[in-house]
């Protein structure tokens, strides 16, 4: 698991962001987004295989993974969408292939659609986009996370680790949860943990959830069908307001469809990547 390195870095209005570029640099760029309470590790696999033909650019939002935290930090969607539109400047891509998962689908939809990101063509893989969104234990902590910032070091982290292995269908390894969950385990990350829950607000989707029906560029929709995060439900509502939205529903996959079903998800994604224009 050691092999998962980003080893650039890149200050931005949210705090230093860490990234790293994989792949042929005269490929076609493909940037992918993780979500929430996820990292750039998610896309270990999909990043290795896409790599071999496109040039694959792969972040820590700030707040998250490797990239900088602190107290006070603003990590909401409204400010990762601007952050993501000033890395797209910072690596000089005026049209790359997006591929978002989780909270990352809602920061790439309103870098497009609020900051004018522009994209060749969008991937949204199980995204947070409709309303209403949240579960129960999200909303438990949002409205309370001053009181779980308390939490013992230990009960922390035994919760962090059961809701990140709730996100998955057929299970994490051992050293796959320990990966995901390690950058909220120690005294900072257990802030940050709560500090992005507490600052997971509706109305950022709310703000651009009327403008779906004026998307023009391609857009392909891959979801979980064992999803228990967000219910393909979901998928289907989405791909539909979408115009020309396709839809690829993968069996046996949870929420961490990139985790679950990285093969499934790989082959999809080239699918789309190959006929965009």
């Amino acid at each position: 698991m050691t092999d998962w390195q980003l080893r650039e870095s890149f200050p931005t209005t949210s705090g230093t962001v860490r990234w790293d570029r994989r792949g042929p640099d005269d490929g076609e760029p493909v940037v992918l987004l993780h979500g929430t309470p996820f990292s750039s590790f998610v896309w270990r696999e999909v990043a290795q295989a896409l790599a071999q033909r496109y040039q694959v650019f792969v972040w820590d939002m700030p707040g998250y993974g490797a990239s900088e935290k602190y107290p006070g930090q603003d990590v909401s969607l409204d400010a990762q969408g601007q952050v993501f539109a000033q890395l797209l400047d910072r690596w000089e891509l005026t049209d790359p292939a997006v591929v978002a998962h989780d909270f990352g689908g809602a920061v790439a939809l309103r870098a497009h659609l609020l900051h004018k990101a522009a994209y060749r063509g969008l991937a949204l893989v199980d995204p947070v986009a409709l309303a209403p969104w949240g579960s129960p234990f999200f909303r438990l902590v949002g409205g309370n996370s001053e009181v779980f910032e308390q939490l013992p070091a230990a009960l922390h982290r035994a919760l962090v680790r059961e809701y990140v292995r709730s996100a998955s269908f057929p299970g994490l390894r051992s050293d796959v949860a320990d990966r995901l969950t390690a950058p909220w385990s120690d005294e900072q990350g257990q802030a940050a943990f709560y500090r992005q829950i507490a600052q997971a607000d509706q109305r950022y989707t709310d703000e651009i959830q009327e403008l779906y029906p004026e998307i023009e560029l391609p857009v392909t929709v891959c979801w979980g069908a064992e999803d228990a995060w967000i219910p393909v439900a979901r998928a289907h509502e989405l791909a539909s307001v979408i115009p020309g939205a396709a839809l690829t529903v993968i069996p046996d996959a949870g929420h961490l469809v990139p985790l679950d079903a990285p093969a499934a998800l790989t082959a999809s994604l080239l699918a789309f990547l190959r006929d965009l224009p």
